[in-house]
């Protein structure tokens, strides 16, 4: 019989653990928290304190008399749930389940899943730290007072089903309010005007407007445009100078948690659940072969950039060896700690360097392996060199017109031989060679193109940008963005349009009722306040009861008025402009779990549903007699086929045009590429220039 007993939250974990302890330890799971507050009431005493009521979670008592079981027999009982304030919390509601003293050294608590980690964070147990824990149950007491109050209003006075809560309602206001910036938005007329240049060698190079008389000067109009093309005489421009210049750009520091989801969703194409259940996957642990189950990455749950110095050194090491000691930093970035941040543990890097991508790629699935890859890159490169980039500038005159031609590239490369950013904005940085140029040259233009542009409004949020502006903020913590975005999409609060999110009138509904009657639930500076006093609790700098019935005096006052007053809204179902060809009575729309569909308006005398299909305008070349449509798979991704299915069975990934190849005469479709699309022919080898 083991002696010790350990308990962690997941199967994996514990197997994991098990193995690196030894034969004197059983590692058991909780399967996640034993105890919470009711799902059928409050559960919170509003008159006593706040004092919660916690009962164990339903189907939980077998693994709870499991675990008591095993507790009885072990001479010491050690509680190693993950490293912040949900496990810390499980931790204390183990101890009270169980029996154990708080104040006792029974809490264990590592960041890396690796032998060394393991063993180590053994040799230091400590007490359950109640400042976190209360911290914990802050946050959650917190939320139940505001879901638990306001959700029954909204379902009296709304629809069932709708929901509340303090970030959630946040991030559907940064949702409708950027919505709200696109359609007001008055788009502006601009010009630019290119050229392609011949040097005295024929070599060719581009060059854009720059001004008039050394000063820029912006185009707004065709006139603009006219006035600066009838000032140029001939083709020939005087080289007026060239500048040269070597600029040093620094690698990205390691994954946090935003980051991370940021970054998969820009190269992977992860949404952030996706994100944040691969990467708990490679932090519990990986069967390799022979080596046996392995903690890949550190804990992914995390504010902060720090770094341990045996993972500096170890990194710094395969670096060198691998591509050589000028790929080495030899800089020591001090970055400054966002005054929001827990920095509780390290960055999300992978526990041994050594372990590269290709050499475990046999024990990865494809998803496991590119997340592991994008972890394992941006933590090497944030430890290597900065790249050197020789950077010209050229401007060119005539008649005091000025023209600016830039280009670069790549001296050193440093870090970015393994690893470059992803940016939400711009186009990855290219290399742009000019041809040797020098002042008082004469270079010759041709193919001057003048182009009318107009501003573009500020784009809808994505899932990465939506938690870049949650955590720039200072709304949530890392454990809460990936379930808030997927509860504000469950809830049918806001829908993806092509992976963009745009709220839907149920969301516009419910954020303006609560805009009314609950203006700090959906106030950011409110939100962010709260924040910054939960961490208070953990620092134990605040009584969290304070803190809690600071905010509930006011919500109380607050909600006994919107009890009075607001007004009952019915939303009515929008007719689809069809019949159901069961019963006859009017298709409408509804909005599922999984977005809209349209159901027929005699439910639920009759049950019929179907997909919402969106036709595209083109014929369908197969049968000639449906036309092309637009449709979902069951894993949501986008697919063409006939309006006439199953009668023809005309598929495609990608989208039919309405042109037909002009070489012969087969089907054209837009083939996505990383940047932009391609139109290619089904059947020749025809295309076309890529486009965006």
């Amino acid at each position: 019989m083991a002696d010790y007993l350990v308990i962690v939250e997941s199967p994996a974990k514990a197997k994991t653990i098990e193995r690196y302890l030894g034969k004197k330890y059983k590692v058991k799971a909780s399967m996640g928290h034993v105890r919470d507050l009711p799902k059928s009431q409050m559960g919170v005493n509003v008159d006593h304190e706040f004092e919660p009521k916690y009962i164990t979670i339903r189907g939980k008592g077998p693994v709870l008399k499991e675990l008591k079981t095993a507790a009885k027999k072990a001479k010491k009982i050690f509680l190693a749930a993950d490293p912040d304030r949900e496990g810390e919390a499980i931790a204390w509601h183990l101890a009270h389940s169980l029996d154990i003293d708080i104040t006792s050294d029974c809490r264990v608590v590592f960041n890396e899943i690796t032998k060394d980690a393991i063993k180590e964070s053994f040799k230091h147990p400590r007490p359950i730290n109640l400042d976190v824990v209360d911290a914990q149950q802050a946050r959650r007491i917190l939320d139940r007072l505001v879901g638990y109050n306001i959700s029954p209003l909204l379902w009296k006075k709304v629809k069932k089903g709708l929901s509340a809560g303090r970030v959630q309602s946040v991030a559907v206001r940064l949702v409708i309010e950027r919505e709200q910036e696109i359609n007001a938005f008055e788009p502006e007329e601009y010009w630019s005007i290119k050229s392609s240049f011949l040097t005295g060698k024929s070599k060719e190079f581009e060059a854009s407007f720059y001004g008039v008389d050394g000063k820029k000067t912006e185009l707004k109009s065709e006139a603009d445009v006219n006035e600066i093309l009838g000032r140029l005489e001939g083709n020939s421009f005087e080289i007026k100078s060239v500048t040269k210049k070597e600029r040093k750009r620094n690698p990205a520091l390691p994954f946090i948690t935003s980051s991370l989801q940021q970054e998969a969703a820009r190269k992977l194409n992860f949404r952030a659940k996706k994100t944040m259940m691969m990467a708990q996957q490679l932090y519990e642990g990986i069967e390799l072969g022979k080596e046996g189950t392995v903690g890949l990455i550190t804990y992914m749950r995390t504010d902060s950039t720090r770094i341990s110095e045996t993972a500096k050194k170890e990194a710094v090491e395969y670096i060198e060896k691998t591509y050589g000691k000028q790929f080495v930093s030899n800089e020591e970035r001090k970055e400054t700690k966002k005054s929001n941040a827990q920095d509780a543990h390290e960055a999300i890097r992978p526990t041994s360097t050594t372990k590269d991508p290709q050499s475990i790629k046999e024990y990865l699935s494809r998803d496991q392996f590119r997340l592991y890859k994008l972890i394992w890159e941006r933590f090497v490169a944030s430890q290597m060199a900065p790249a050197i980039l020789d950077t010209v500038s050229v401007d060119l005159t005539q008649n005091d017109v000025q023209f600016r031609a830039t280009g670069s590239t790549v001296k050193f490369a440093g870090f970015m031989k393994v690893y470059v950013e992803g940016n939400d904005d711009q186009q990855e940085e290219k290399e742009n060679l000019l041809p040797p140029l020098e002042k008082g040259d004469t270079v010759f233009s041709k193919d001057i193109d003048q182009k009318q542009h107009f501003t573009q409004p500020p784009p809808r949020y994505t899932e990465a940008r939506l938690v870049r502006a949650l955590e720039e903020l200072g709304i949530g913590r890392p454990s809460t963005y990936a379930p808030t975005l997927d509860t504000i999409q469950k809830r049918g609060y806001v829908a993806l349009d092509n992976k963009r999110f745009v709220p839907t009138e149920l969301g516009q509904i419910v954020i303006q009722l609560i805009l009314e009657f609950f203006p700090e639930i959906i106030n950011v500076e409110f939100t962010a306040d709260l924040e910054t006093n939960l961490d208070n609790v953990e620092d134990g700098k605040v009584n969290w009861v304070n803190i809690i019935d600071g905010f509930y005096h006011e919500f109380a006052k607050r909600l006994e008025k919107a009890e009075a007053e607001m007004q009952e809204i019915e939303i009515k179902d929008e007719p689809a402009g069809e019949d159901c060809e069961l019963c006859g009575h009017e298709m409408v729309f509804k909005m599922g779990r999984y977005g809209k569909f349209m159901a027929c308006s005699n439910f639920p005398d009759c049950r019929n549903t179907k997909p919402i299909v969106k036709d595209i305008g083109v014929p369908c070349p197969k049968c000639e007699k449906g036309n092309i449509v637009e449709r979902k798979s069951k894993k949501k991704r986008i697919f063409y086929g006939c309006d006439q299915y199953p009668t023809c069975e005309f598929l495609s990934w990608d989208k039919p045009i309405a042109r037909k190849c002009p070489k012969c005469e087969s089907l054209l479709v837009e083939k996505k590429l990383k940047k932009g699309v391609q139109v290619q022919c089904v059947e020749c080898d025809y295309k076309e220039e890529p486009q965006g």
